[in-house]
């Protein structure tokens, strides 16, 4: 299936129904006075968060979605029948965005969670509404009013507990194969992963924690260039980063430059999102002969200065892999725990994903008025001020 993470749509609230002028007509009833009935409501648009789904694709082939209109009223007080409301299944893990306003309109980030976005109209009045000791007859009734029409952004971040992040060709994917079921492309090639691949890590029966593969990044990431910008948002989610260094590079490039030059991409895009805990992992140490290995990875953290986690592995072999699942799965039950029995760790963790939020979006949206200012200078199509032109014949 293909991965689609962004997506524009439109919905549209179904508009109310109109009220109904309408009067009695009975046998031997003379005056039967006004009995028009009310319309129906118009039905509203929900979004509703599904675990089935991983993709925007669908939205990819249908944009536009529209809730039921609401009856008309009609005699003997009838009132008309309500629209029906239109249900959307959405990835849990989607951001809801007003194209027009950029107001972030909802985080759908739980399974079931119901969000609306367009309200229905609503009903008309009938006429039996009009009555009064002075007006024994009015002709008066109310249409139903109009649904609420959006443009909507839908953007999707995979939810998982670790984030994977790193150089093309780093190792990622070779990890999250060993440690879980995902079975990622792997080739000995960069940019081999395209799109974010999740895997489930298990370490026991009821004993679990989420990965996440994000597509290998490169300097200048954060402004747009390669696959970054798209998946850097994908991190905002993640609790827990593992920056993943190649220490053998086929290309033999310096590691430490590399590893700098993905936290520079991280502040960049993000200042909270390079504020999460981050642990360092240093792959491939199996290219290396084994009585260099323990100086090369010493030496790489000392010039990085690095105060936290180190962990060493080799994801093709297997060999540290199960300390760092290990190790991870302590940290994150342990958060967890912090947050359920602790508001206020609860509050910090809640804050920081708004502004990491804020900080994605503003991103995103600085590149797409960028991407707009361009598409703008490169316009070459024909427009009426084309004739303001001198003309100069040469004799």
């Amino acid at each position: 299936m293909q991965f689609v993470d962004e997506a524009s749509i439109i919905v549209e609230a179904g508009k109310g129904g109109n009220g109904c002028l309408s009067f009695r007509r009975e046998k031997y009833v003379p005056k039967g006075g006004p009995d028009g009935g009310d319309g129906g409501h118009g039905g509203s648009v929900h979004l509703i968060g599904d675990d089935a789904l991983n993709t925007l694709i669908d939205f990819k082939y249908q944009r536009f979605y529209k809730a039921q209109n609401g009856q008309p009223g009609q005699g003997r007080q009838m009132s008309g029948r309500a629209g029906e409301d239109l249900h959307v299944k959405v990835p849990v893990g989607t951001t809801v965005i007003d194209e027009d306003t950029l107001e972030v309109i909802a985080d759908v980030t739980e399974i079931g969670q119901v969000v609306t976005v367009a309200q229905g109209g609503r009903r008309g009045l009938g006429n039996i509404h009009f009555k009064s000791s002075t007006n024994r007859a009015p002709r008066r009734t109310t249409p139903g009013t109009e649904g609420e029409r959006r443009n909507l952004r839908l953007e999707m971040k995979v939810m998982a507990d670790v984030g994977l992040l790193g150089l093309p060709n780093a190792g990622k994917s070779t990890l999250i194969r060993s440690v879980s079921a995902a079975k990622p492309k792997v080739a000995n090639y960069p940019f081999t992963t395209l799109v974010p691949n999740l895997g489930v890590v298990k370490l026991g029966q009821h004993e679990h924690f989420v990965m996440a593969d994000i597509p290998g990044l490169i300097e200048g990431a954060s402004d747009g260039a390669g696959l970054g910008l798209r998946f850097l948002k994908h991190l905002t989610r993640t609790r827990l980063l593992f920056h993943v260094v190649d220490v053998a590079p086929f290309d033999e490039s310096d590691p430490v430059a590399s590893a700098e030059a993905i936290a520079h991409e991280l502040g960049e895009f993000s200042p909270t999102l390079a504020e999460l805990p981050r642990w360092l992992v240093l792959n491939k140490l199996d290219l290396l002969p084994a009585e260099e290995r323990e100086a090369v990875a010493d030496e790489i953290v000392r010039r990085l200065g690095w105060g936290g986690p180190v962990f060493r592995v080799s994801a093709i072999s297997g060999d540290g892999t199960d300390a760092l699942v290990q190790a991870a799965h302590r940290w994150i039950t342990e958060q967890r725990r912090l947050e359920h029995e602790d508001e206020e760790v609860a509050e910090h963790e809640r804050e920081m994903r708004r502004r990491m939020e804020d900080e994605a979006v503003a991103r995103t949206e600085a590149r797409l008025g960028r991407k707009r200012r361009r598409d703008d200078e490169d316009d070459d199509d024909f427009d009426d001020d084309d004739y303001d032109v001198e003309v100069e014949y040469a004799p």
